[in-house]
């Protein structure tokens, strides 16, 4: 940037960093846009608002470039693929994209970005984190049980293909092992699942409060205060319980009627359920099947090579490449689900993966030795 009679001249650097910013806004807000058009209500109103804020910076650029703005260019690579995924999927995916695209901002080190276009910046993320938080809750029960099962499918078959055929048996016997070891794997894992969610569910049933109880709270002795000690055992301190009990009843005290009073403890009910009751956790017979079947489609791609006639050390390594690949691409939709650097993810998937095959293998190796 040159300046001259202190007027600032841009430079052709900055200029062709200008139009790249103005570019990512406008990609930006076209996301959020599109992302907007396939939700309703709140989270309809809160992309809408990021678009608006994402067109405020956009404006900001334009403002610069002045009569230098030129022909629209398009914005960076992850920007236009996220619109092409907001445009046709829409999904907690996109979001979760998004919000790591949030935090690469490079307005914090730009001395031409203002400082609330950079904290606008370091917002969004956290906005887009909390959209995408809702997502993932959504996505909790099923999307668990099949990463799990897909991911222990894997693994599991993968080592124990790799044991038995380190003993130096024929492959047809390698082949009804693994044959054996998917169907016995996905029938205890669509079990396990089942018996897990049911649970789950029923202690959150026994930890939620009865109507009756909030239909109580007009009644209660004012002096007495017995609600303290509901937020007392709920885990509040004894001052923290006696003040939040006094505003519900103070509440509860200001309405009078029969028909009025019970519009407050419906009102209030709210303040006497400190549980979730909107925690997702999907539903048993959901994540039995999709644990049953995730772990069956995991299990059989090491045992693929064998169906289809291989044979020795051959067979062994097709098994492992395609295992490979699937754990790269589990720990990667993992690592984008839950904000995490997607490629780390995929190599620790990789790593554990074949480290746990690797023992079984040299586990087979031996006993095949001692065996012969």
């Amino acid at each position: 940037m040159i300046t001259v009679a202190n007027e600032r001249i841009p430079s052709k650097a900055d200029v062709r960093r200008w139009r790249r910013y103005l570019a990512d806004e406008q990609a930006e807000a076209a996301v959020y846009r599109d992302l907007a058009g396939r939700r309703d209500g709140e989270e309809r109103e809160i992309l809408l608002a990021l678009a608006e804020a994402e067109g405020r910076h956009e404006a900001h650029w334009r403002v610069l470039l002045g009569d230098q703005v030129g022909t629209r260019q398009r914005g960076a690579v992850r920007t236009r693929l996220l619109g092409f995924l907001a445009r046709r999927f829409g999904s907690v995916f996109v979001l979760a994209l998004a919000q790591r695209a949030e935090s690469r901002s490079p307005y914090d080190a730009d001395d031409d970005a203002t400082d609330a276009m950079a904290a606008d910046e370091r917002i969004h993320e956290e906005v887009v984190r909390g959209l995408a938080a809702r997502g993932r809750r959504r996505l909790s029960g099923t999307f668990r049980a099949a990463v799990f099962g897909i991911n222990d499918g894997l693994v599991s078959n993968l080592a124990l293909v790799l044991g038995i055929g380190a003993t130096g048996v024929p492959s047809v016997t390698i082949l009804f092992t693994g044959i054996a070891g998917l169907l016995a794997g996905a029938l205890s894992m669509g079990a396990g699942e089942y018996v897990s969610v049911r649970s789950q569910r029923e202690l959150l049933e026994a930890s939620t409060p009865s109507q009756e109880t909030a239909e109580a709270l007009p009644h209660l002795d004012l002096e007495a205060n017995e609600l303290t000690l509901v937020y007392r055992a709920r885990g509040m301190s004894p001052d923290a319980a006696a003040s939040h009990a006094r505003d519900v009843l103070r509440t509860a005290s200001l309405v009078t009627g029969p028909v009025n009073a019970g519009a407050v403890a419906a009102g209030t009910a709210g303040a006497v359920v400190d549980i979730d009751e909107n925690e997702t956790i999907g539903t048993g017979l959901s994540a039995a099947v999709s644990s049953f079947f995730f772990f069956a489609s995991g299990a059989l791609l090491p045992v693929l090579p064998y169906l289809f006639g291989g044979q020795g050390a051959l067979a062994i390594i097709i098994a492992a490449v395609l295992v490979g690949l699937a754990l790269l691409a589990t720990g990667a939709i993992v690592g984008l689900l839950s904000g995490a650097p997607p490629f780390k993810r995929a190599l620790r998937q990789l790593f554990i993966g074949f480290g746990a095959a690797a023992v079984t293998y040299l586990l087979g190796l031996a006993f095949g030795t001692t065996l012969g």
